[in-house]
């Protein structure tokens, strides 16, 4: 499976969209503000490369432009009109395709976008002086130069033609403020004469527009009939009907029938799925499957159903006194390929929830899907309705009598969720954010298995071995009932328990299981993945170790979002839930098929996954309202001479080095050289290797000395991050002199077991007042809530994997605000990389995937040395 693609606009945790390519037509506009922005794409054409993030986002302006030409030039108050109704921004919720910042979409926040770019709207229309200038301006790709509008209403007088046509034009404005609309044929007289001429071409230059690609608009304007009222037969009125979409593109409005506009008269097939109880749930179950027809939600008795399908004609039909569209054709294509679905036995689980969601049985790639589903859907049956129900409000019951803690509300509603999963045999997602305690959810729901089915087989625990100490722990606190065994070498042993009946729990690490045997030979009760990103590369020895474990069922814990990597979610779901969104290749061409035609139709994807994931937020203050504010700041550093000269001097060579190299010789002399000026910029004896570290020769040093010496005054705590193990030592040293007493050090050579003693430690008031950690080994499952800042001492130029080490401390149990200080040498490729981190901090893959690196190792040689090069004059203050 290919890797997931970078989008080029998402959304911020703030509900801001934001424009991640730098080369996006539309990019100077969102520089001035998102609204302005946002109205770029709706007003002018998309590129033509443009993503579905771009095509995402233009559509939903494009409706508002849309109706923003439709109002009168003049008008002062139309403005209040201009808003999506609900059912429009529920779709387009739905349809958001994979971006960064997804999980922030809702309906609620799409209102407010809307909302924002009306205001700017507004206030530009007043700059402008007037509607039509202002969408002159903005809106250039809008055809504006008529204003022609098409009517067809019904004509009850008339059996034999029993529909009216008329187009017409606006003339002017009434004193009262109205738009004065003339049938069109006036307009021969009022634009009458040579002087006129350009006048009229410009008015019906949207009905040429439209004949261009339209035959019936072609004979009604060579026929002469488009200038006068016309009543129509059925046929007629549906030859035009069938066309309204090729108006409103060329710019013309339409007035349609109500009915015709909800499109739900149309008789539709029916599937109910899952009426009645069968032999239980789960992926493996069988679901009763009937059919029936309706229109605007009736059923259509049998014999009606005889007369539809009667005759091979397509048009429109006088259906209990309504006008409906019937296709004779597709309704019965559609009638026999919805009855060859169901087996004897029914239709199976997976099939039915594929239907539910809008996607094809099979996940089959068909680019007559949308049509398909105007003619048939899918319903769920009163037994299957509950369940989905459940899926999204379980019923609550009691925590368990052995939990040593109370539970937060939500932390309650997800104990229910994953039972519930656990008694429906599905496969469960929790991707609460880090710090909303999913362990505690994890061991609420196993001291409830334990006390609900104290026969039921053990579960088993796999975790990185960083977590096993904070997993013992918060099981000897929380849950000293459940019966634990830790097969890891650090805790003594790898082999199988003598007795697995006499334990409720197994913890292991993903890379013990790759070398151990007999935990894939057991039939577990659950199987529980924490980190689960651990296994977002199917084809790893991990990810593959752990599909081949046997359970009844399957948990993934991640405080990362899973919507935003489509390569991720199929991954994931291959491990909890196994075959609902097929095999990679038929995931690959389903995926295919939601980005047809050049848009993206995201929601039979979202509605398919959305019952297994759990994502609650800490910034969602309807979840949790206790924790305290995280505020980010910047701290910029010069450069001492020392510093200075060196980075100099291997720029210098770094550009000699360049000329003989290239393609992956190239690629790596570029690696190793951005680590060399990560390493001159927190201190030049860590290149040398000289080993002195006198604070003097790094400004860096001197500024978090002067830091630390004022969170020291204080009685405070720090966690101090940094990527290089060799320089947690001296860093120690160096805090040690500030505070008057040692403090910690965790990297990824710190034995497992000394891990969680060192967390204990911290913890206590008494304990040591800082805490130096390699962002690797520290930057997970740790739970350091004594700090009240947090140090960045060098960049991983990835803002995921830094807000994870932050969030060691701003997590539940966080009394303080948190200070988070990101140390940046200025003048240096580190303020420049800044700058694109700024740029694309709501990125999902921090940049482009696979991190800063990757992208500098790509630039030409040119480019390259530019973007290192020291700029002294913001150096030479610190030097």
């Amino acid at each position: 499976m290919k890797p997931a693609i970078s989008a080029s606009f998402g959304l911020s945790p703030s509900g801001r969209v934001r424009c991640f390519d730098p080369q996006h037509p539309s990019r100077a506009a969102f520089d001035e503000s998102e609204e302005a922005g946002l109205f770029y794409l709706g007003g002018h054409a998309a590129p033509p490369a443009a993503d579905a993030s771009c095509l995402y986002w233009k559509s939903i302006i494009d409706a508002l432009v849309r109706q923003l030409c439709q109002i009168p030039a003049d008008s002062k108050d139309a403005f209040e009109h201009i808003h999506p109704d609900k059912s429009a921004l529920a779709e387009w919720s739905l349809n958001a395709p994979p971006m960064p910042g997804a999980e922030y979409l809702n309906p609620l926040t799409l209102r407010d976008i809307w909302s924002e770019v009306m205001i700017w709207v507004m206030q530009q229309v007043r700059t402008e002086n007037g509607m039509a200038p202002f969408l002159a301006k903005y809106a250039p790709a809008w055809s504006r130069v008529g204003r022609v509008t098409l009517h067809l209403a019904e004509n009850k007088n008339d059996p034999e033609c029993p529909f009216a046509f008329m187009a017409s034009y606006a003339s002017n404005v009434s004193q009262s403020g109205r738009l004065t609309q003339l049938p069109l044929g006036k307009a021969l007289a009022e634009y009458s004469g040579a002087k006129n001429k350009p006048a009229l071409l410009n008015l019906l230059r949207p009905l040429h527009a439209a004949a261009s690609s339209c035959e019936f608009m072609a004979d009604l304007i060579e026929s002469g009939d488009v200038f006068h009222p016309l009543a129509w037969t059925p046929e007629e009125a549906f030859r035009f009907l069938k066309q309204f979409p090729v108006y409103e593109e060329a710019g013309l409005l339409v007035r349609l029938p109500n009915w015709w506009q909800k499109r739900g008269n149309r008789p539709r097939v029916q599937a109910t799925i899952g009426d009645t109880k069968k032999a239980g749930m789960g992926l493996d179950a069988m679901l009763d499957f009937t059919l029936s027809v309706e229109v605007d939600g009736v059923k259509v008795s049998p014999e009606e159903l005889r007369d539809l399908l009667a005759g091979d004609a397509e048009g429109l039909t006088l259906f209990r006194g309504k006008w409906i569209e019937v296709d004779r054709e597709k309704l019965q294509d559609a009638l026999d390929h919805w009855q060859s679905l169901a087996h004897e036995d029914g239709i199976s689980f997976i099939e039915g929830m594929r239907l539910l969601a809008g996607a094809s049985e099979q996940l089959r790639e068909s680019g007559d899907e949308a049509e398909e589903h105007d003619w048939a859907f899918a319903k769920a049956g009163g037994q299957l309705e509950d369940l989905l129900r459940q899926l999204s409000a379980p019923d609550p019951i009691e925590p368990p009598a052995a939990l040593r803690a109370t539970l937060r509300p939500y932390q309650s509603i997800g104990l229910d969720w994953l039972w519930f999963c656990s008694r429906a045999g599905l496969g469960a997602c929790l991707a609460d954010d880090m710090g909303l305690g999913k362990t505690m959810q994890v061991l609420a729901a196993l001291l409830r298995k334990q006390e609900i089915m104290p026969e039921a087989p053990p579960s088993l625990l796999v975790v990185p071995a960083s977590l096993i100490g904070n997993w013992q722990r918060e099981a000897s606190e929380f849950a000293p009932g459940l019966r634990l065994h830790i097969a890891h070498a650090s805790a003594g042993g790898t082999g199988a328990p003598a007795r697995l009946d006499e334990l409720d729990l197994v913890i292991t690490t993903y890379g013990m299981l790759n070398r151990l045997d007999w935990p894939a030979s057991i039939q577990w009760g659950w199987v529980i993945v924490d980190e689960a990103q651990a296994i977002k590369n199917h084809s790893s020895r991990q990810s593959k170790a752990v599909r081949k474990l046997q359970a009844q069922m399957r948990v993934a814990l991640t405080g990362t979002p899973v919507e935003n990597r489509l390569g991720d979610l199929w991954a994931l779901f291959d491990f909890i839930n196994p075959g609902l969104l097929g095999t990679a290749s038929q995931f690959g061409a389903f995926v295919k098929q939601l980005n047809r035609d050049g848009q993206a139709h995201y929601a039979p994807l979202r509605r398919l996954v959305a019952p297994y994931i759990l994502r609650r937020m800490k910034t969602d203050k309807s979840i949790i309202t206790d924790l305290p504010d995280k505020t980010e700041m910047k701290v910029f550093c010069g450069l001492s001479p020392a510093q200075a000269r060196l980075y100099q001097q291997s720029a210098g060579e770094l550009a000699r080095a360049l000329e003989d190299s290239d393609g992956m010789k190239r690629r790596g002399l570029v690696l190793a050289y951005l680590m060399r000026f990560k390493q001159i910029c927190n201190h030049p004896d860590q290149l040398t290797s000289s080993g002195g570290y006198a604070p003097k020769e790094s400004a860096k040093f001197l500024r978090l000395i002067d830091l630390c010496e004022e969170i020291a005054s204080r009685g405070e705590k720090v966690l101090v991050f940094t990527q290089f193990k060799e320089i947690t030592d001296p860093l120690e040293s160096c805090l040690a002199g500030v505070f008057g007493q040692r403090g910690l050090i965790l990297h990824g050579g710190t034995p497992v077991k000394e891990r969680q003693n060192m967390v204990q430690q911290f913890q206590r008031e008494e304990g040591p007042p800082f805490f130096v950690l390699s962002l690797k080994a520290g930057g997970t499952g740790l739970n350091l809530t004594a700090a009240s800042h947090v140090i960045h001492f060098d960049r991983w130029w990835n803002p995921a994997v830094e807000n994870q080490a932050t969030d060691r401390a701003f997590r539940i149990g966080q009394k303080r605000n948190v200070l988070v200080h990101k140390f940046i040498t200025s003048g240096t490729l580190e303020e420049k990389i800044d700058v694109l981190l700024t740029e694309k901090q709501d990125t999902a893959d921090a940049i482009l995937g696979e991190g800063a690196e990757k992208n500098l190792t790509e630039m030409n040689n040119e480019e390259l040395l530019n973007f290192i090069r020291l700029d002294i004059s913001k150096t030479e203050t610190s030097i």
